[in-house]
């Protein structure tokens, strides 16, 4: 009975976190849509969600780190943090393919591939697809220690998120400077882990 009520409140929290991480996006929306977002609503609306793609991932590479430092155990959260970093950088590029360039491939093909910035985020996008689709339980017992193997690759597309951020202005200001510095911090510890020594469980 307790492990039935401990998994039914984990899952009410899981959606609870849906469903708070998606305020932004609505925020955004409605605001675009009242003219509440300044002369260029689109431009401002694509870089929103991308903004929060990346606070998202930054959430997710954290849960580890805060276990084994601080000894704070989200770990059952970070599957709906990552999902949620996934569709909010689906809908940043949605919004590039649609109201930026209003789908002309002809003009978008060429954008990815001429542009620096457009390419390392849509590489980016693209490394976070095969992440988002094995995400669930199923996937995990298919593969097995692939599983872990194919998820290291939230790494490369952090990495390439955070230069693409950086690209995509060009002044570096505090918020840009802040995000990229968790961003190398987490990185970092991630590197440095198998020399870090390890906690002893209480």
């Amino acid at each position: 009975m307790a492990a039935a009520r401990s998994a039914l409140v984990d899952g009410l929290t899981g959606w609870g976190i849906y469903v708070v991480g998606f305020v932004p996006a609505v925020a955004s929306f409605w605001l675009g849509a009242t003219g509440g977002l300044g002369a260029d609503p689109v431009r401002a609306f694509e870089q929103t969600l991308g903004l929060w793609a990346l606070r998202f991932l930054i959430l997710t590479l954290a849960i580890t780190p805060l276990r084994q430092l601080a000894g704070i155990n989200l770990l059952r959260f970070r599957r709906a943090l990552g999902l949620l970093a996934f569709w909010y950088a689906a809908m940043h590029f949605t919004v590039y393919l649609t109201l930026d360039r209003g789908l002309l491939w002809d003009t978008i093909l060429p954008d990815i591939a001429r542009r620096p910035f457009i390419t390392l985020g849509f590489s980016a996008f693209v490394l976070l697809i095969p992440l988002a689709v094995t995400s669930n339980r199923l996937s995990i017992r298919r593969l097995g220690k692939n599983w872990r193997r194919l998820h290291w690759l939230i790494y490369v597309a952090v990495a390439l998120a955070a230069v693409h951020y950086l690209l995509a202005t060009k002044v570096v200001d505090p918020g840009q400077a802040a995000h990229v510095g968790l961003i190398v911090l987490l990185l970092g510890y991630r590197l440095m882990r198998p020399l870090l020594p390890r906690r002893r469980p209480a």
